[in-house]
């Protein structure tokens, strides 16, 4: 224990006497420095998450280091556009999207030189940078939604026609039009 009687704050760095101290992850707090790095929301036990020193709620660690992309939203169901940048939260940059050039689908054509051919690039696919869906093997960059770009897992693909897909990209464009499907839950649109 340093001079002075008590730890050093992990946040303050001011001394942190035993009536007021909470400790996480091995380090001394402040009750009133014991706050969510992002959005300054009091923590308990029930509530912190740790990343590197830094202290967040369930809910900013989530927005800022969880999963990204369709069918990760705040809530059942949702779908948010929300890039994070009102949290400090630098959105990442992707290349710009190329649609598939091969004309070809087939599992034989795609074959080159004992490696399967990538669907989008039209280069060989190796097994360390293989990712299989929609019948075909990609390179984990290429495996993106041939409309909007969006980066895809197996769970998140729809395919039509070799070509794969978000689910919001292929509800749009192959599901069901007319009276009553619209973009939400309960909505009602009249697609011509």
């Amino acid at each position: 224990m340093p001079f002075g009687g008590g730890n050093k704050c992990g946040c303050c760095q001011k001394t942190v006497y035993f009536a007021e101290e909470v400790v996480c992850d091995g380090r001394s707090y402040h009750k009133s420095c014991f706050l969510c790095l992002v959005c300054r929301k009091n923590l308990d036990s029930t509530t912190v998450t740790v990343h590197m020193e830094e202290l967040y709620c369930k809910a900013c660690y989530a927005k800022k280091f969880g999963p990204k992309g369709y069918g990760y939203g705040a809530g059942a169901g949702t779908l948010s556009m929300d890039t994070g940048e009102a949290l400090g939260i630098k959105p990442q940059q992707s290349e710009p999207h190329r649609p598939t050039n091969n004309p070809n689908t087939s599992k034989f054509a795609q074959k080159f030189g004992g490696s399967e051919v990538c669907p989008r690039c039209g280069k060989a696919v190796y097994a360390a940078e293989k990712t299989v869906g929609g019948g075909s093997a990609w390179h984990k960059g290429c495996f993106r939604c041939a409309k909007c770009g969006k980066g895809l897992e197996s769970t998140t693909l729809a395919d039509k026609d070799g070509e794969i897909y978000c689910k919001g990209c292929y509800a749009k464009n192959f599901g069901p039009k007319g009276f009553g499907y619209g973009q939400g839950a309960g909505a009602l649109a009249h697609a011509q």
